[in-house]
Order: C-alpha cells, then sequence, then structure tokens
C-alpha cells in the first residue's frame, strides 16, 4: 500500500532540504567534488520527483476532472479509473459511488416519470371524451357549459403535459428513435403552421411566415419529429409573446444546412436564464403553466438529426429560435 499523499510530499521535501543544507556544509568545507556529485544527485531526484509527481498526481486529477464534466453532462454511471492507492485514488471511488447512485436515482426517476404518465393517459382521456360529450347537450347552458369547455381545456393542456413527459422518459432510457427518410421541408413546417395558425389567430396573434426564395432540395429526417418541434416553438411564441402579439417565422437554405428562425415580440428572456433555457424541467421566471421540458425535448430531436436548436433575445425585444438542419446525407442519430 501506498504512502498518502500528505506524506510523500512532506518526505520528499525533507529529502530536499537535507540534501541542500549538506551541499552547504560540503562546500563550507572544501569538498568540491562531492558537492558536484550531490547537486546532480539533487537533479535526478528532482527530475524523477516532477515525473511522479505528473504520473500520480496531475494525470489522475486530470482524469477525474473529466469523468466530473461527463457525469456534469448527464452520462450518469460514468466510472474514473483508479490508478493510484492514496487520496486521488480515494477522490476516485467517491466519484464512482456518486455516479452509480446518481444514475439509479436518474432511473428510477425516468421509470416513475413514465409509468404515472401512462397511467394518467387513461382518466385522461376519458375526462376528455366527456367534456365533449356534455358539451354537445343541449340541456347543457351558460355557466354550466363554460365550465364543461374549461375542463375540457384544461384535460387537454394535461394531455400535451403526459405526453411530453413520456417523450421525456424515452429520451432518458433510449427508447427516443427516429423514423429518417427524405422529406419536404418546407412542406412539414407550413403544415405546422397551418395546423397551429388557427389558434393563433383566435388568441389574437398574428403569424408572418416568410417562404424560401428558392426551392429546397428533400433532406433526411424524421418529419413527424421535427413537427413536433415546429409546433412547440410556436406555442412557446405564442406563451410568452403575449396576447395581439406577432410571430415571424421564416425558413432559408444554402447549399449545406436549412434554417427556420421562430420569433415572438415579447418581454425576451433574461440574460442570466438564456444559457438554462434548453435544460430539463427548467422554467425560470416564467409564469407560464407546463413542464419545463419541451424544449429540452426539442433540442434533443434537433440534435439527432446532426442540427443545433439555439435561442437568443432579438434585437428589438422578443425571443428568437434558431433551428439549423443539414441539407446533405450527414449523420443521423437513431
Amino acid at each position: 500500500m501506498h504512502l498518502n499523499l500528505k506524506t510523500q510530499l512532506f518526505l520528499s521535501g525533507l529529502i530536499s532540504l537535507i540534501s541542500l543544507l549538506l551541499a552547504v556544509f560540503l562546500v563550507l568545507r572544501g569538498f568540491i567534488a562531492a558537492t558536484v556529485i550531490l547537486i546532480l544527485v539533487a537533479c535526478v531526484w528532482i527530475i524523477a520527483l516532477n515525473i511522479w509527481f505528473l504520473k500520480n498526481v496531475t494525470d489522475p486529477l486530470e482524469m477525474l476532472t473529466r469523468t466530473a464534466e461527463h457525469i456534469a453532462e448527464g452520462s450518469y454511471g460514468t466510472r474514473a479509473e483508479i490508478s493510484t492507492d492514496n487520496e486521488i485514488g480515494d477522490l476516485g471511488t467517491q466519484i464512482n459511488e456518486m455516479s452509480t447512485k446518481t444514475a439509479i436515482a436518474e432511473k428510477s426517476r425516468t421509470e416513475f416519470i413514465s409509468q404515472i404518465s401512462h397511467e394518467l393517459r387513461t382518466p385522461l382521456t376519458a375526462i376528455e371524451g366527456w367534456a365533449e360529450t356534455i358539451a354537445y347537450d343541449e340541456a347543457v347552458q351558460g355557466d354550466s357549459l363554460r365550465g364543461i369547455n374549461i375542463i375540457s381545456k384544461e384535460a387537454e393542456r394535461l394531455t400535451g403535459m403526459v405526453t411530453e413527459l413520456l417523450e421525456f422518459a424515452r429520451i432518458q432510457d433510449g427508447r427516443f428513435n427516429l423514423r429518417v427518410e427524405l422529406i419536404d421541408i418546407a412542406a412539414e413546417l407550413e403544415d405546422a403552421l397551418f395546423t397551429y395558425g388557427e389558434l393563433l389567430k383566435q388568441a389574437g396573434t398574428t403569424l408572418n411566415y416568410t417562404a424560401p426564395e428558392q426551392d429546397i432540395p428533400l433532406i433526411p429526417a424524421d418529419a413527424e419529429r421535427l413537427k413536433q418541434v415546429f409546433l412547440n416553438l410556436l406555442d412557446n411564441a405564442s406563451k410568452h409573446g403575449g396576447e395581439g402579439g406577432t410571430i415571424d417565422v421564416s425558413l432559408l437554405s444554402d447549399n449545406e444546412k436549412v434554417t427556420i428562425i421562430c420569433r415572438d415580440h415579447g418581454k425576451g428572456i433574461p440574460e442570466s436564464e438564456l444559457p438554462h433555457v434548453k435544460e430539463k424541467f427548467y422554467k425560470g421566471s416564467s409564469k407560464n403553466r407546463g413542464t419545463g421540458i419541451g424544449l429540452a425535448v426539442s433540442d434533443e430531436i434537433v440534435a439527432r438529426h446532426g442540427g443545433t436548436l439555439e435561442i437568443s433575445n432579438a434585437e428589438g425585444g422578443g425571443c428568437m429560435v434558431t433551428v439549423t438542419l443539414p441539407c446533405n446525407n450527414g449523420e443521423i442519430y437513431g
């Protein structure tokens, strides 16, 4: 068993000090040759000490730092290789235990979310169905009808949240896959705009769409997943843009990528919150209700297409989301 680092460094320092004092003593006594030999031995000792320090301290610390970074990025269960039997080795062991326990806790949370989401879907479907049935009853009028419509609307909102939670669970446990085929991205975006456009109109929101100036070639993608992204972006823009606001959507393309830009004209996002808005369950200072995972799911979908989803504050006010997707048959993560 190795000595701990504190003892090793203390002994190394003590040996270096004794060597220095001995060299001074030999010089004062006139033993020049012995002094030179002692200095050479001391130099070799210092070089060997530095090599030992790099191998047993610096390199293991760099490895532990990389492991900790992977864990911080969400790679729970990642384990560090323990190569030293000292304080750094103990630190590595603790990091491994933390990573393992975090992975177990994350798996339990994902399984719980998946199970509770499945359990909620059945009663919510029943509530929606009965609410619609009662709403068509001519005997239900006035406040009763208004109440039934609220029940139906809230049940629909909860169903959307449950769907997002299920998508999150699929991402976490590796069941999130893409069905990639060549698609017309402009047609898919326009279909999403048409689907959501009526709701925006009812909310008093103006939707402006700038179509691409040239034809866009078919790109490899999962049409349903991308439509999910587009609807999520429009929903966020509608919520944060405020009633009576405006949403601008544009589609651009060059030989390498397709870019979709969605901008609202609301208050924007506080600068301190911008780096975190795509994190799972992060809601910031927003008072809008939701799960806080819609953007995280959208970001995952875009990333698995080999693209990027970037969020920023637009010049002149409002929030701007830029989705970039590759045009070529590049790497698609399924």
